[in-house]
């Protein structure tokens, strides 16, 4: 997903460079939005990790 994010804010840097605006600006909200949603994504597989990682008699 952060490959994803990579893209979109490369994209964003050429559009903006040529004067797309517009479309500069929708690819970094789209990058942000996959930005958080990979954060969350990892926070839970974190806590899932250690909660499983705590039960040593199953």
């Amino acid at each position: 997903m952060l490959s994803w994010v990579v893209t979109f804010l490369v994209i964003a840097l050429i559009a903006g460079i040529l004067g797309f605006g517009g479309l500069a600006g929708a690819s970094i909200e789209i990058a942000k939005i996959i930005f958080f949603v990979a954060l969350i994504l990892f926070l839970i597989s974190a806590v899932v990790g250690f909660a499983r990682r705590g039960r040593t008699g199953l």
